[in-house]
């Protein structure tokens, strides 16, 4: 059984008529609708790929072509022409329709700036190509092709970044086991997950995933419920205890009551939640839309002036001023737009690659500069997510060597990820773990061992409360460990009392260096966590954070970010597993770790290939440099033009006899393009302040 992606609908697969195969992946649906639904953006993705290579290609065409002669038959021009009127109006479509809804909005936007200026590049180019004798200079036929191109090529990079967020949603839902073991009728039946319902009585093995979110009324296991909570240890679960949708059962097996179904689950609430703050994430208010609110009404009126003056006051011919406010809309046309922030994203982008760091388009870039507050996960973030031997404290006549090889022996029939890490330690220690002769785990309390003429018994204050074991003489180490935010572990053998073990969940290499860096930037620093307050304080403590949030459920941390978000704040987050997405995808910006789960590497506007936290460092600075080289472009995009929109519309014609001459054109556009890309390229001189 498969799950439609769309609707959620369970589709048997061998039988399924509407199959789909989308990068690679085979997706099933239950009917049309639900795959043109989902094969929409696919669509008009690929039909933009399709749009920006036809008018590359014939950009690039008219450029050369408007330099060298080689094309027989007809005149230049009129090749030119040829080549950049479907790129015009092909191409440049969805300006005019832009353009179009901007108008009956009342505003002036990018689109706005775009189509008019480009048409008055390719109306005054089409007059000198085909009334030469009316309209005498240059053409830029060449200039309107190409910023038609550049900018639809910055917004084909765009919708593929938006299009990895659905990816997210995508790979939730796979998260959640298709089939589930419930009894009906006294008897145990295997039946789709939608077809269960609250009151069934479940049934999970040990290494199966829970189907439906419930209540234990029979057995005892641990279960890893990372994925949901961020808990790095595995929970014990008992009769009465909840256990979540999704999560995977790991040593016993469970039979429980099912609470909460479909849309109620847990898993369910959390792909909802990235839904919803996907969708109502505030589109950013590009600068260049800014710029063009004033700029494009400005232009147009010292044309329309410039226009109105000639033709009453200076009684100048209707060709002449005519010619002067199409000029104006010319020159003020800068052919640099197109690549200003294009060349800075590409450059800022590739140098970030080189540096582990993938940024996902232009939007993140914008806001990560702007951050104030950065939100740091817990489990497998700051931490390396998986429980690792702290501290050995031998009791009486044991040496620290020997309680590791006792609580290894112990351990080595267990298949709990704290008896993992007790015999990895000791592989690490190059100390020989012979195998137990017999082996009992006592639920809720450790386990029981015998090796020889040794009885080993491992586990917590209780085992050995109940086998008369006393703790009150060490009573003050064990909670001095656990005020660090370790979990301790008792060993005794022989009845008596040989050593303490603490496991905790150890900080990532260069946690701490990334976190004063972000401090010394001027940047809030929170963590927050699934994790019980006691660990949470800890980890916050060895880290110099001052404030952590703990007990945190995956809804509530997307409350969290929300709130945070309310007071005005600029909020990152950095996360990497499931419980992070809504929280990531409510961010401002999502910052995913690269080794993480692919539900939040999707999510996250930025991820870290590498899995040192100082590059949340370089990322801001990175964007921060990038940011600004944006700027600088934007502002020698239309220096130059602006420069001479006085003399395109006629200023110097009284004087000079100098009307809009194609010299300065040509120089203003081309020294306009070239700083530029130059400004641009110089972003590859970047380098984090971090030394690495």
């Amino acid at each position: 059984m498969a799950k439609d992606p769309v609707c959620g609908m369970y589709v048997n697969e061998k039988e399924a008529t509407i199959t789909r195969l989308i990068r690679g992946r085979t997706y099933y649906f239950c009917s049309e609708t639900c795959a043109k639904t989902f094969e929409k953006p696919e669509i008009e993705i690929r039909n933009l790929k399709i749009l920006v290579a036809f008018s590359l290609i014939l950009g690039l065409l008219t450029f050369i072509f408007s330099f060298v002669t080689v094309i027989p038959f007809l005149h230049n021009n009129v090749w030119l022409f040829l080549l950049s009127t479907p790129v015009q109006f092909i191409g440049g479509w969805r300006f005019y329709k832009g353009t179009w809804d901007a108008i009956k909005q009342k505003i002036a936007n990018m689109d706005v700036l775009i189509a008019v200026g480009t048409s008055a590049a390719w109306i005054y180019s089409t007059l000198v190509t085909f009334f030469p004798k009316i309209f005498a200079g240059e053409v830029y036929f060449d200039t309107a092709a190409l910023i038609i191109a550049f900018i639809l090529l910055g917004k084909l990079l765009e919708d593929i970044a938006k299009g990895k967020a659905s990816e997210a949603v995508r790979k939730l839902m796979d998260l959640q086991p298709r089939m589930a073991k419930v009894i009906r009728e006294g008897v145990e039946v295997e039946i789709p997950v939608e077809q269960v319902e609250v009151g069934d009585m479940v049934i999970v093995r040990p290494g199966e995933k829970i189907p439906v979110d419930g209540k234990v009324i029979e057995g005892y296991s641990s279960v890893d419920e990372k994925m949901i909570t961020g808990e790095s240890i595995p929970d014990e679960k008992k009769v009465g205890d909840e256990v979540i949708g999704a999560t995977i059962n790991k040593t016993g097996m469970l039979k429980f009551k099912a609470t909460k179904v479909g849309a109620d689950t847990t898993l369910s609430q959390i792909i909802k939640l990235v839904e919803e703050a996907q969708i109502s994430r505030a589109p950013i208010q590009r600068l260049a839309d800014v710029i063009a609110a004033y700029f494009v009404p400005a232009v147009i009126a010292i044309g329309t002036i410039s226009f109105l003056l000639w033709y009453f006051i200076g009684r100048a011919s209707f060709i002449f001023a005519f010619t002067t406010f199409i000029a104006v809309l010319i020159i003020a046309c800068p052919c640099a737009l197109g690549l200003a922030t294009p060349t800075a994203i590409l450059v800022g982008t590739g140098k970030g690659a080189e540096n582990g760091i993938l940024i996902k388009g232009g939007e993140n870039l914008e806001k990560a500069y702007k951050i104030q507050t950065i939100v740091f996960d817990k489990t497998g973030t700051l931490t390396k997510g998986e429980p690792s031997v702290t501290d050995i404290i031998a009791i009486g006549e044991h040496s620290e060597k020997e309680v590791l090889k006792f609580a290894a022996i112990a351990e080595k029939g267990s298949e709990h990820p704290l008896g993992e890490a007790i015999t990895k330690k000791a592989k690490e220690e190059k100390i020989e773990v012979p195998n137990p002769t017999h082996f009992e785990a006592i639920p809720g309390q450790g386990v029981k061992a015998r090796y020889g003429e040794k009885e080993i018994l491992f586990g917590n204050r209780h085992l050995m409360e109940v086998n008369g074991i006393p703790t009150e003489n060490f009573e003050e180490k064990i909670r001095a460990l656990e005020e660090e935010g370790k979990t301790v572990m008792l060993i005794a053998v022989n009845k008596k009392a040989a050593g303490i073990i603490g496991v905790a969940d150890t900080l990532k290499e260069y946690s701490e260096e990334a976190v004063k860096q972000l401090q010394k930037m001027g940047l809030e620093v929170i963590l927050l966590t699934g994790d019980n307050p006691r660990t949470a304080n800890a980890i916050a403590k060895n880290l110099g954070i001052k404030r952590a949030l703990a007990e945190v459920l995956p809804g509530d941390k997307a409350k969290v970010i929300k709130g945070l978000q309310g007071e005005g704040k600029v909020v990152a987050m950095v996360g990497d597993g499931i419980n992070d997405a809504p929280a990531l995808a409510q961010a401002d910006v999502g910052v995913a770790i690269g080794s993480g789960t692919d539900v939040a590497i999707e999510t996250g506007g930025i991820i870290l290939i590498k899995e040192d936290l100082r590059d949340v460092v370089t990322a801001i600075q990175l964007s921060k440099r990038t940011m600004s080289k944006i700027k600088q472009n934007l502002f020698w995009a239309f220096f130059y033009n602006i420069a001479f929109i006085p003399i395109a519309a006629g200023i110097l014609y009284p004087l000079f006899g100098i009307l809009l001459n194609p010299v300065f054109a040509a120089i203003a556009m081309a020294a306009s393009s070239v700083t530029v890309v130059t400004n641009s390229l110089l972003l590859r001189r970047f380098a984090s302040s971090i030394g690495k």
